[in-house]
C-alpha cells in the first residue's frame, strides 16, 4: 500500500530545480537556526511547472492515520503561494514560525507574524503566500493527498484529478 508520503513525493519535483530550491530553502532555515526533521523534503509545484510563483516545500514530521494527526513544516519563499485550496475533512492549525506571509482564510486576508495561530476548519478555503521567505507549522488532521480541493482546476493533485 502507498502511504500519503509517498504519494507527495509522487508528485514532488526532481532533479537541478528541486536541487537548487532545498539549497536555498536550507540556507534560509541555517540564518534563522531552525532545524528540520530528517525526513525526504516534497518540493511542490501543485502541477502548475512555475515553482517560482506556486510552491512549497514540505517536511513532515508525522502523518499518522491509525493516530488522527499530522505535522509538518510549510516553507515558502519571498511571493511564492500555496494555491487556494480547501479539504472536505482535514482541520488544519498554522503556528507562524519564521517570517511573514499574506494569508487568505473564509474571504478575509491579513499578515501572520511569527507567534501567530490560525484555525483552519474543513471546507474553509486559504492561501498563503510568502512576504520574505516564511516557515509555517501545520499541525492537523492527517493529511490525505486527495483531501485538496484546489480553486485552480488546473492543478491536476488531490481532488481535483477525480474532477
Amino acid at each position: 500500500m502507498t502511504t500519503e508520503l509517498e504519494k507527495g513525493l509522487a508528485i514532488s519535483l526532481h532533479g537541478d530545480e528541486a536541487d537548487r530550491a532545498l539549497a536555498a530553502c536550507r540556507q534560509q532555515l541555517a540564518a534563522w537556526g531552525a532545524v528540520m526533521p530528517r525526513v525526504a523534503p516534497l518540493v511542490l509545484d501543485f502541477g502548475l511547472g512555475d515553482f517560482a510563483r506556486t510552491g512549497e516545500i514540505e517536511f513532515w514530521i508525522a502523518n499518522e492515520m491509525d493516530a488522527g494527526y499530522c505535522g509538518k513544516y510549510l516553507f515558502v519563499f519571498d511571493g511564492q503561494s500555496c494555491p487556494l485550496h480547501h479539504h472536505k475533512a482535514k482541520h488544519e492549525t498554522f503556528f507562524l514560525a519564521a517570517g511573514a506571509v499574506t494569508m487568505t482564510a473564509a474571504g478575509r486576508t491579513f499578515i501572520m507574524h511569527p507567534g501567530d495561530l490560525l484555525p483552519v476548519l474543513p471546507g474553509t478555503v486559504h492561501s498563503f503566500t510568502g512576504n520574505g521567505a516564511a516557515l509555517l507549522l501545520e499541525l492537523s488532521k492527517p493529511c490525505v493527498i486527495d483531501d485538496n480541493y484546489f480553486d485552480n482546476r488546473r492543478i491536476p493533485i488531490g481532488g481535483n484529478a477525480e474532477r
